[in-house]
Order: structure tokens, then C-alpha cells, then sequence
């Protein structure tokens, strides 16, 4: 169970992801849209914690400057172990020193953030198949090819459980 702080997608680009993701379930992929409990919403993270306390959480992200929309172009299939496809993003130095505060804000409240979301580590990306297995990725590969470069705008932010798929909207965007 994790928590992560995530900006999301504008009405456009999250169709057009929704939509991805219904290409690669057609193949016989899994994707994020059928995985666990099927709440999921195309995001970035910002910060994965392993340990939190919700209303804190919230409560010193509200604190912080609401930044502007953020504007992305994914150009690129990254994996992870254990067959997890993603949408690489090409990021500015703003984005990732909008990425540091929130690290900074969230562990000043005593929450655990999960290893590969310390800053210097974080690979900014756009999750789309989480166990992909080898014979399945030249399927997916294909799929975001079609679409690459995705010009997407992050205009909203939330708390989102993995655990539930619950997404408790922030008044900001950090």
C-alpha cells in the first residue's frame, strides 16, 4: 500500500492515454486500466510514500506555491523490472526542482518516501503496462510508437492511494 503524490492529466491527454491503454489491453496486454482494483488514472508521481499521514501530507503540500500547468512530451517506452512499461518523459530543470520541494515537504511531515523517489533517482514517467511479460512487449512497443511524441499538459494534482484507487484532489499544484 503506498500513497502518491501525483500531478494528472488534462481532459485531452487523458483521454488519449485511456485510450492507449484500451490499444494495449486489445493485444491481450494488461494495463494500468485493468490492473488491481481497475480505479486507476493516468498520473505522474512526484513522490511515493510508504508510510504517511494523509491530512499532514495535504495539509504541508497546501503550503507550497501553486505552480502553473506542466507541460510534458513523451518520447519514449521505458521498462522497469518485472515488465513494467511507461511513457518516458523529457523533462526541465523546473519540473524537477518542483519535484525536490514536494520530496522535501512531504518528508517534513515524517513520511516514508519510497526509495526510488528521492530526487536524483526519480525517472519521471507515465505508467501504462504494469507486468507486461517479454513476448508481450514488441505489442505494447508498437502501440506507443503510433503515438509518440505525446504533447501532454498536467493542469490538476492529487493524493492517490494505490492501494483503493482512491484520489483525493489537492487545492494546488505543487
Amino acid at each position: 500500500m503506498a500513497l502518491a503524490v501525483c500531478l494528472l492529466f488534462d481532459r485531452r491527454s487523458e483521454r488519449a492515454l485511456r485510450a492507449l491503454w484500451d490499444r494495449i489491453e486489445s493485444h491481450g496486454v494488461p494495463s494500468l486500466r485493468s490492473h488491481t482494483h481497475r480505479r486507476h488514472v493516468p498520473h505522474l508521481s512526484y513522490a511515493v510514500l510508504r508510510s504517511w499521514d494523509r491530512d499532514a501530507v495535504a495539509a504541508a503540500l497546501a503550503e507550497l506555491d501553486d505552480g502553473a500547468p506542466v507541460e510534458l512530451s513523451f518520447d519514449g517506452l521505458g521498462l522497469f523490472r518485472r515488465g513494467r512499461a511507461w511513457l518516458l518523459a523529457g523533462v526541465s530543470a523546473d519540473i524537477v526542482a518542483r519535484q525536490q520541494r514536494v520530496v522535501e515537504v512531504v518528508r517534513s511531515t515524517g513520511a516514508e518516501l519510497h526509495k526510488h523517489y528521492r530526487p536524483g533517482v526519480w525517472l519521471p514517467h507515465c505508467s501504462l503496462a504494469p507486468r507486461a511479460r517479454l513476448d508481450q512487449l514488441p505489442l505494447v512497443a508498437a502501440d506507443v510508437f503510433d503515438v509518440v511524441p505525446f504533447q501532454a499538459r498536467l493542469d490538476r494534482a492529487a493524493l492517490v492511494n494505490s492501494a483503493t484507487g482512491e484520489v483525493f484532489p489537492l487545492l494546488s499544484l505543487p
